[in-house]
């Protein structure tokens, strides 16, 4: 199945429409050679990278490569045991003291169905019921995924792909913020109510959340950034949909921090960027943002 989804991919890529693109050239504005990024998502699998119109060229053209954060960042145990940390409730406290009866049930549901077992099973309660809300719901995206992608392998990561090559050429790496400034944004600074509200959202709109992550999928194999935008726009109309002050943490704001750190990187060396696609998208995303300051955004053929 995997190999007839990429098939699929491959021949859609290849007949694309010009403004279809993942991949940016970035030129003018003093720097004296081009840099490149490319809008990734966590869920597509290594071998898309074959895909892509112009990758090869690009990172064999650059003199280092950055991520949302860098890849030595990423895989310290240091760092490891700090996103580990952050996404367990404090000590004495369970996830089934801050759920309902009846919303840990429907949890139950939802586990029942993916796993089989649920938190009625002491093995499963002891893993999972020391999560913190944001962090159970992450691991029942990617369960979700899972059941409709089995061949999957999350153990290959499509967003640090680009610093793997880019170390085994011999080129420094980075990351446009730290790890720690990641998991503040994207794991502690959310209230354990709306965790709560928004774990329950997860669970109870399952066929939304699948139809949302196959839209997804499929305008990033098309390597669509309209559709795209179009498909993480899509809402529910309810309190389940982020509000304007959560778009700005998880998305907007980091674009204008990055687009600060930008600059002068590129300045000193020529840099292959990876950001999440949904960071380019918009009049707020990254691509738009260096275009009000004077580069030339091109898509590479």
């Amino acid at each position: 199945m995997k190999k007839i989804v990429l098939t699929l991919a491959l021949i859609i890529a290849t007949t694309l429409s010009a403004s279809a693109q993942l991949l940016y050239k970035i030129s003018g504005n003093g720097l004296q050679k081009p840099s490149f990024i490319i809008g990734t998502y966590h869920l597509a699998p290594v071998s898309f990278t074959d895909s892509i119109p112009g990758l090869k060229a690009a990172l064999d053209a650059v003199e280092q490569a950055y991520g949302e954060v860098s890849s030595k960042e990423l895989t310290s145990a240091e760092n490891i045991q700090k996103m580990q940390t952050a996404m367990m409730l404090p000590e004495g406290q369970t996830l089934s003291q801050l759920l309902s009866k009846e919303q840990l049930t429907r949890l139950n549901g939802v586990l029942k169905s993916l796993m089989g077992v649920d938190m009625s099973n002491p093995m499963v309660a002891q893993q999972l019921d020391k999560l913190t809300p944001n962090g159970l719901g992450i691991q029942l995206s990617l369960l979700m995924y899972l059941k409709s992608n089995p061949n999957f392998n999350p153990q290959e990561s499509f967003d640090d792909y680009f610093m793997k090559v880019a170390e085994k050429a011999g080129k420094p790496v980075g990351g446009l913020e730290t790890m720690d400034e990641q998991i503040n944004i994207l794991l502690k600074s959310t209230p354990m109510d709306r965790q709560v509200e928004s774990l329950m959202c997860i669970v109870d709109n399952q066929e939304w959340q699948q139809q949302q992550t196959d839209d997804i999928v499929k305008a990033f194999f098309a390597q669509d950034l309209k559709a795209i935008e179009t498909a993480f726009n899509e809402k529910m109309n309810s309190s389940c949909d982020p509000t304007e002050e959560e778009n700005d943490r998880l998305i907007y704001n980091r674009n204008a921090n990055w687009l600060t750190v930008m600059p002068q990187v590129m300045a000193e060396k020529s840099t292959f960027f990876a950001v999440g696609a949904g960071h380019l998208i918009g009049e707020k995303g990254v691509l738009e943002g260096l275009k009000k300051a004077g580069y030339t955004i091109e898509g590479v053929k």
